[in-house]
Protein backbone atom coordinates (compact mmCIF):
# COMPACT_ATOMS: atom_id res chain seq x y z
CA UNK A 1 0.00 0.00 0.00
CA UNK A 2 1.27 3.45 -1.01
CA UNK A 3 1.79 6.35 1.39
CA UNK A 4 2.60 9.87 1.06
CA UNK A 5 6.08 10.42 0.81
CA UNK A 6 5.90 12.72 3.67
CA UNK A 7 5.80 9.73 6.06
CA UNK A 8 9.23 8.76 5.14
CA UNK A 9 10.97 11.86 6.24
CA UNK A 10 9.40 10.84 10.01
CA UNK A 11 11.57 8.74 11.59
CA UNK A 12 10.89 6.45 14.70
CA UNK A 13 11.18 8.23 17.64
CA UNK A 14 13.72 5.29 19.57
CA UNK A 15 12.90 5.92 22.93
CA UNK A 16 9.20 5.13 23.15
CA UNK A 17 10.55 1.60 21.88
CA UNK A 18 13.21 1.58 24.49
CA UNK A 19 10.18 2.69 26.91
CA UNK A 20 8.71 -0.39 26.12
CA UNK A 21 11.45 -2.67 26.76
CA UNK A 22 11.93 -1.30 29.87
CA UNK A 23 8.54 -1.78 31.03
CA UNK A 24 8.43 -5.07 29.64
CA UNK A 25 10.95 -5.96 31.97
CA UNK A 26 9.92 -4.35 34.67
CA UNK A 27 6.52 -6.60 34.40
CA UNK A 28 8.93 -10.04 34.50
CA UNK A 29 10.25 -8.51 37.44
CA UNK A 30 13.09 -7.02 36.89
CA UNK A 31 14.16 -3.45 38.89
CA UNK A 32 13.98 -0.66 36.08
CA UNK A 33 15.31 2.49 36.89
CA UNK A 34 13.53 5.17 34.12
CA UNK A 35 15.42 7.62 33.39
CA UNK A 36 14.85 7.49 29.89
CA UNK A 37 11.32 9.40 29.32
CA UNK A 38 10.72 13.29 29.82
CA UNK A 39 8.11 12.53 32.88
CA UNK A 40 9.08 12.85 36.48
CA UNK A 41 7.68 10.79 39.36
CA UNK A 42 5.71 13.53 40.62
CA UNK A 43 2.23 13.52 40.05
CA UNK A 44 0.01 16.46 39.35
CA UNK A 45 -0.52 18.96 41.74
CA UNK A 46 -3.44 18.11 44.03
CA UNK A 47 -5.45 21.58 43.41
CA UNK A 48 -5.31 20.95 39.85
CA UNK A 49 -6.28 17.17 40.58
CA UNK A 50 -9.66 18.73 42.37
CA UNK A 51 -10.28 21.71 39.70
CA UNK A 52 -10.83 18.74 36.88
CA UNK A 53 -12.56 16.74 39.46
CA UNK A 54 -14.77 19.69 40.12
CA UNK A 55 -15.23 20.36 36.48
CA UNK A 56 -16.22 17.07 35.39
CA UNK A 57 -18.88 17.37 38.75
CA UNK A 58 -20.09 20.86 37.18
CA UNK A 59 -20.67 19.18 33.92
CA UNK A 60 -17.91 20.77 31.92
CA UNK A 61 -17.50 18.51 29.15
CA UNK A 62 -18.67 20.34 26.24
CA UNK A 63 -16.40 22.07 23.55
CA UNK A 64 -14.37 25.01 24.33
CA UNK A 65 -14.04 27.91 21.63
CA UNK A 66 -11.07 26.89 19.49
CA UNK A 67 -8.42 29.13 20.88
CA UNK A 68 -8.84 28.09 24.49
CA UNK A 69 -11.44 28.99 27.68
CA UNK A 70 -11.43 32.44 27.89
CA UNK A 71 -10.56 32.50 31.70
CA UNK A 72 -7.49 30.26 30.59
CA UNK A 73 -6.50 32.83 28.39
CA UNK A 74 -6.57 35.34 30.54
CA UNK A 75 -4.31 33.44 33.46
CA UNK A 76 -1.57 32.73 31.79
CA UNK A 77 -1.67 36.40 30.74
CA UNK A 78 -1.58 37.11 33.82
CA UNK A 79 1.50 34.35 34.63
CA UNK A 80 3.28 36.47 31.76
CA UNK A 81 3.07 39.47 33.88
CA UNK A 82 3.51 37.99 37.29
CA UNK A 83 6.54 36.11 36.41
CA UNK A 84 8.57 37.85 33.69
CA UNK A 85 6.86 41.63 33.28
CA UNK A 86 5.30 41.04 29.96
CA UNK A 87 2.27 42.67 28.86
CA UNK A 88 0.22 39.80 26.73
CA UNK A 89 -2.77 40.15 24.95
CA UNK A 90 -4.87 37.09 25.94
CA UNK A 91 -6.56 37.13 22.46
CA UNK A 92 -2.98 36.32 21.44
CA UNK A 93 -2.83 33.13 23.23
CA UNK A 94 -4.27 29.88 21.63
CA UNK A 95 -5.02 26.58 24.01
CA UNK A 96 -3.89 23.40 22.52
CA UNK A 97 -3.98 19.92 22.90
CA UNK A 98 0.06 19.97 24.50
CA UNK A 99 2.61 21.74 22.98
CA UNK A 100 2.40 18.91 20.26
CA UNK A 101 -0.84 20.87 19.21
CA UNK A 102 1.22 24.02 19.14
CA UNK A 103 3.86 23.02 17.23
CA UNK A 104 1.44 21.70 14.65
CA UNK A 105 -0.50 24.82 14.16
CA UNK A 106 2.85 27.01 14.24
CA UNK A 107 4.46 24.76 11.50
CA UNK A 108 1.54 24.78 8.90
CA UNK A 109 1.30 28.60 9.11
CA UNK A 110 5.49 29.41 9.12
CA UNK A 111 6.28 26.89 6.79
CA UNK A 112 5.89 25.18 3.89
CA UNK A 113 7.41 23.29 0.40
CA UNK A 114 10.16 25.55 -0.80
CA UNK A 115 11.05 26.76 2.61
CA UNK A 116 14.34 26.37 5.00
CA UNK A 117 13.89 26.59 8.88
CA UNK A 118 16.78 26.55 10.91
CA UNK A 119 17.06 24.73 14.69
CA UNK A 120 19.80 23.57 16.16
CA UNK A 121 21.30 20.09 16.18
CA UNK A 122 20.69 18.17 18.70
CA UNK A 123 16.96 19.17 19.53
CA UNK A 124 14.00 17.62 20.06
CA UNK A 125 13.29 15.44 17.09
CA UNK A 126 9.48 16.00 16.72
CA UNK A 127 10.28 19.38 15.78
CA UNK A 128 12.38 18.92 13.16
CA UNK A 129 9.19 16.18 11.78
CA UNK A 130 6.85 18.65 12.36
CA UNK A 131 8.81 21.30 9.90
CA UNK A 132 8.76 17.95 7.62
CA UNK A 133 5.17 17.47 7.48
CA UNK A 134 4.83 20.73 6.19
CA UNK A 135 7.33 20.44 3.62
CA UNK A 136 9.55 22.46 4.41
CA UNK A 137 13.67 21.63 4.93
CA UNK A 138 15.61 21.56 7.91
CA UNK A 139 18.64 23.39 8.19
CA UNK A 140 19.59 21.34 11.44
CA UNK A 141 22.74 23.53 12.89
CA UNK A 142 25.37 21.19 15.04
CA UNK A 143 25.70 23.15 18.20
CA UNK A 144 28.52 22.35 21.20
CA UNK A 145 29.63 23.97 24.16
CA UNK A 146 31.50 26.80 22.37
CA UNK A 147 27.92 27.73 21.90
CA UNK A 148 26.30 26.54 25.01
CA UNK A 149 24.47 24.42 23.16
CA UNK A 150 22.17 26.88 21.71
CA UNK A 151 21.20 28.35 18.45
CA UNK A 152 22.62 32.06 19.05
CA UNK A 153 22.64 35.32 17.27
CA UNK A 154 25.81 34.65 14.82
CA UNK A 155 24.73 30.84 14.36
CA UNK A 156 21.13 32.08 12.75
CA UNK A 157 23.08 34.89 10.83
CA UNK A 158 25.83 32.23 9.19
CA UNK A 159 23.20 29.60 8.39
CA UNK A 160 20.07 31.60 7.15
CA UNK A 161 19.56 31.17 3.49
CA UNK A 162 17.56 33.11 0.59
CA UNK A 163 14.89 30.37 1.21
CA UNK A 164 15.18 30.19 4.82
CA UNK A 165 11.66 31.69 6.54
CA UNK A 166 12.46 30.35 10.08
CA UNK A 167 14.47 29.86 13.10
CA UNK A 168 13.42 27.74 15.99
CA UNK A 169 15.00 28.48 19.35
CA UNK A 170 14.03 25.96 22.69
CA UNK A 171 15.39 27.30 26.35
CA UNK A 172 15.80 25.36 28.20
CA UNK A 173 16.45 22.81 25.43
CA UNK A 174 15.57 19.06 25.22
CA UNK A 175 17.92 17.55 25.01
CA UNK A 176 20.81 19.49 26.91
CA UNK A 177 19.00 21.54 29.53
CA UNK A 178 21.23 24.68 28.34
CA UNK A 179 19.18 28.14 28.14
CA UNK A 180 19.93 31.57 26.44
CA UNK A 181 19.93 34.70 28.51
CA UNK A 182 18.26 37.88 27.53
CA UNK A 183 20.54 39.43 25.54
CA UNK A 184 21.21 36.52 23.30
CA UNK A 185 17.39 35.96 22.97
CA UNK A 186 17.61 39.38 21.98
CA UNK A 187 20.06 39.23 19.68
CA UNK A 188 18.57 35.80 17.84
CA UNK A 189 15.18 38.14 17.44
CA UNK A 190 16.60 41.44 15.87
CA UNK A 191 18.72 38.93 13.55
CA UNK A 192 15.71 37.02 12.70
CA UNK A 193 13.65 40.12 11.73
CA UNK A 194 16.54 42.20 10.30
CA UNK A 195 16.15 38.96 8.21
CA UNK A 196 12.59 38.88 7.57
CA UNK A 197 12.04 36.13 8.64
CA UNK A 198 9.52 34.45 12.12
CA UNK A 199 10.81 33.02 15.37
CA UNK A 200 9.72 30.42 17.12
CA UNK A 201 10.88 29.51 20.52
CA UNK A 202 10.23 26.26 22.40
CA UNK A 203 9.74 27.03 26.28
CA UNK A 204 7.97 24.23 27.29
CA UNK A 205 10.85 24.02 30.24
CA UNK A 206 10.57 27.40 31.41
CA UNK A 207 9.99 27.22 35.25
CA UNK A 208 12.55 24.55 35.35
CA UNK A 209 15.32 26.39 35.78
CA UNK A 210 18.75 26.31 38.22
CA UNK A 211 21.14 28.47 37.59
CA UNK A 212 19.27 31.02 35.82
CA UNK A 213 16.16 32.75 36.33
CA UNK A 214 13.65 31.65 33.81
CA UNK A 215 12.77 34.34 31.21
CA UNK A 216 10.22 34.50 28.05
CA UNK A 217 10.67 35.38 24.48
CA UNK A 218 7.29 37.01 25.64
CA UNK A 219 9.09 39.64 27.42
CA UNK A 220 11.44 40.46 24.82
CA UNK A 221 9.29 40.73 21.63
CA UNK A 222 5.88 40.31 20.55
CA UNK A 223 6.46 39.57 17.41
CA UNK A 224 8.38 35.51 18.39
CA UNK A 225 5.28 32.49 18.94
CA UNK A 226 6.11 30.97 21.59
CA UNK A 227 5.06 27.26 22.36
CA UNK A 228 4.43 26.46 26.09
CA UNK A 229 2.79 23.54 27.86
CA UNK A 230 1.08 22.20 31.13
CA UNK A 231 3.06 19.38 31.33
CA UNK A 232 6.56 19.88 32.45
CA UNK A 233 6.70 22.49 34.97
CA UNK A 234 2.76 22.38 36.09
CA UNK A 235 3.62 18.48 36.34
CA UNK A 236 0.01 17.55 33.75
CA UNK A 237 1.44 15.31 31.41
CA UNK A 238 -1.41 13.39 30.81
CA UNK A 239 -4.05 16.11 30.31
CA UNK A 240 -2.36 17.05 27.12
CA UNK A 241 -2.76 20.83 27.34
CA UNK A 242 -0.57 23.47 25.66
CA UNK A 243 -0.36 27.04 24.43
CA UNK A 244 0.73 29.04 21.34
CA UNK A 245 1.86 33.03 21.76
CA UNK A 246 1.41 34.36 18.53
CA UNK A 247 1.83 37.43 17.58
CA UNK A 248 -1.77 39.61 17.06
CA UNK A 249 -2.00 39.42 13.50
CA UNK A 250 -1.36 35.45 13.47
CA UNK A 251 -4.41 34.79 16.04
CA UNK A 252 -6.93 34.86 12.84
CA UNK A 253 -5.68 31.68 10.75
CA UNK A 254 -4.18 30.24 13.57
CA UNK A 255 -7.48 29.55 15.06
CA UNK A 256 -8.79 28.88 11.68
CA UNK A 257 -6.15 25.78 11.61
CA UNK A 258 -7.18 25.01 15.26
CA UNK A 259 -10.79 25.48 14.47
CA UNK A 260 -10.09 22.48 11.86
CA UNK A 261 -7.22 20.46 12.58
CA UNK A 262 -8.55 19.72 16.58
CA UNK A 263 -11.54 21.56 17.06
CA UNK A 264 -10.45 22.67 20.62
CA UNK A 265 -8.18 21.62 23.32
CA UNK A 266 -9.60 18.86 26.08
CA UNK A 267 -12.52 20.92 28.38
CA UNK A 268 -11.64 18.89 31.74
CA UNK A 269 -8.10 20.06 31.31
CA UNK A 270 -8.12 23.77 30.56
CA UNK A 271 -10.85 23.80 33.72
CA UNK A 272 -8.26 22.06 35.59
CA UNK A 273 -5.23 24.09 34.37
CA UNK A 274 -6.88 27.06 35.83
CA UNK A 275 -6.07 25.74 39.53
CA UNK A 276 -2.44 25.31 38.19
CA UNK A 277 -1.91 29.57 38.59
CA UNK A 278 -3.10 29.42 42.44
CA UNK A 279 -0.53 30.24 44.91
CA UNK A 280 -0.65 26.66 46.44
CA UNK A 281 -0.12 25.34 43.29
CA UNK A 282 3.02 27.61 42.60
CA UNK A 283 4.31 26.56 46.23
CA UNK A 284 3.91 22.82 45.26
CA UNK A 285 5.84 23.38 42.09
CA UNK A 286 8.70 25.25 43.38
CA UNK A 287 9.05 23.09 45.69
CA UNK A 288 9.17 20.51 43.11
CA UNK A 289 11.99 22.57 40.94
CA UNK A 290 14.08 22.91 44.27
CA UNK A 291 13.99 19.01 44.50
CA UNK A 292 14.84 19.00 40.79
CA UNK A 293 18.03 20.86 41.23
CA UNK A 294 19.01 18.70 44.26
CA UNK A 295 18.35 15.49 41.84
CA UNK A 296 20.36 17.41 39.22
CA UNK A 297 23.26 18.04 41.24
CA UNK A 298 23.00 14.46 42.68
CA UNK A 299 23.40 13.08 39.40
CA UNK A 300 26.29 15.20 38.40
CA UNK A 301 28.40 14.21 41.42
CA UNK A 302 28.16 10.98 40.57
CA UNK A 303 28.88 11.33 36.80
CA UNK A 304 31.80 13.51 38.11
CA UNK A 305 33.02 10.37 40.17
CA UNK A 306 32.89 8.49 37.07
CA UNK A 307 34.67 10.98 35.12
CA UNK A 308 31.50 11.81 32.69
CA UNK A 309 30.29 15.07 34.06
CA UNK A 310 29.68 17.21 30.90
CA UNK A 311 31.76 20.36 31.22
CA UNK A 312 28.85 22.15 31.07
CA UNK A 313 26.24 21.66 33.73
CA UNK A 314 22.74 22.03 32.65
CA UNK A 315 20.61 25.35 33.56
CA UNK A 316 17.43 23.86 32.93
CA UNK A 317 14.63 21.15 32.34
CA UNK A 318 15.47 17.50 33.47
CA UNK A 319 18.03 16.26 31.34
CA UNK A 320 21.73 15.37 30.81
CA UNK A 321 23.58 15.40 27.65
CA UNK A 322 26.19 12.86 28.03
CA UNK A 323 28.99 12.11 25.56
CA UNK A 324 29.78 8.42 26.17
CA UNK A 325 32.67 8.01 23.12
CA UNK A 326 34.97 6.93 25.34
CA UNK A 327 33.15 3.59 25.48
CA UNK A 328 30.96 3.58 22.51
CA UNK A 329 30.41 4.79 19.06
CA UNK A 330 26.69 3.39 18.67
CA UNK A 331 24.64 5.04 21.55
CA UNK A 332 21.34 2.66 20.16
CA UNK A 333 23.42 -0.36 21.25
CA UNK A 334 25.09 1.47 24.44
CA UNK A 335 21.81 2.24 25.88
CA UNK A 336 20.35 -1.50 24.68
CA UNK A 337 23.16 -3.15 26.67
CA UNK A 338 23.15 -1.01 29.77
CA UNK A 339 19.25 -1.76 30.01
CA UNK A 340 19.70 -5.51 29.23
CA UNK A 341 22.79 -5.92 31.62
CA UNK A 342 22.13 -3.49 35.07
CA UNK A 343 18.16 -2.46 34.31
CA UNK A 344 18.73 1.02 33.69
CA UNK A 345 16.89 2.79 30.84
CA UNK A 346 18.42 5.90 29.14
CA UNK A 347 17.57 7.87 25.99
CA UNK A 348 20.25 7.50 22.98
CA UNK A 349 21.35 10.26 21.88
CA UNK A 350 20.96 9.69 18.07
CA UNK A 351 17.35 10.42 18.42
CA UNK A 352 17.66 13.70 19.20
CA UNK A 353 21.49 14.85 17.05
CA UNK A 354 21.54 14.12 13.19
CA UNK A 355 25.69 14.57 14.12
CA UNK A 356 26.94 13.11 16.59
CA UNK A 357 24.07 11.21 18.59
CA UNK A 358 25.51 8.42 18.29
CA UNK A 359 28.23 9.29 20.21
CA UNK A 360 25.82 11.02 23.31
CA UNK A 361 23.14 9.47 25.27
CA UNK A 362 20.10 11.61 27.22
CA UNK A 363 19.73 10.65 31.03
CA UNK A 364 16.28 12.18 32.69
CA UNK A 365 16.72 12.87 36.38
CA UNK A 366 13.19 12.15 36.82
CA UNK A 367 13.23 10.40 39.70
CA UNK A 368 14.40 10.43 43.56
CA UNK A 369 17.89 10.94 44.29
CA UNK A 370 18.57 7.38 45.93
CA UNK A 371 17.37 5.74 42.44
CA UNK A 372 19.64 8.12 40.69
CA UNK A 373 22.68 7.03 43.29
CA UNK A 374 21.83 3.55 42.41
CA UNK A 375 21.61 4.28 38.55
CA UNK A 376 25.15 5.62 38.73
CA UNK A 377 26.47 2.18 40.18
CA UNK A 378 25.13 0.22 37.89
CA UNK A 379 26.30 2.73 35.09
CA UNK A 380 30.21 2.50 37.11
CA UNK A 381 29.69 -1.12 37.01
CA UNK A 382 28.30 -1.52 33.19
CA UNK A 383 31.04 0.78 32.19
CA UNK A 384 33.90 -1.42 34.00
CA UNK A 385 32.81 -4.23 31.56
CA UNK A 386 33.34 -2.22 28.56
Amino acid sequence: MAWSPRIDRVAPFRVMNLLETAQAREAAGHDVIHLEIGEPDFPTPEPVVAAGQAALSAGHTRYTPAAGLPALREAIAGHYAARFGAEVDPRRILITPGASGALLLASQLLAGPGDRVLMADPNYPCNRHFMALAGAEVDAVPVGPASGWQLNAELVESHWHDATRLAMLATPSNPTGHMLDADQLAAVAETVSRRGGHLLVDEIYQGLCYDLEPLSMAAITPDAFVVNSFSKYFGMTGWRLGWLLAPEEAVEPLTRLAQNVFLAAPTPAQHAALAAFTPESLDILEERRVEMGRRRDALLAGLARLGLAPALPPQGAFYLWLDISRYSNDSQAFCQRLLDEENVAITPGSDFALEGGERHVRIAFTTGVERLEEAVSRLERFLARQ
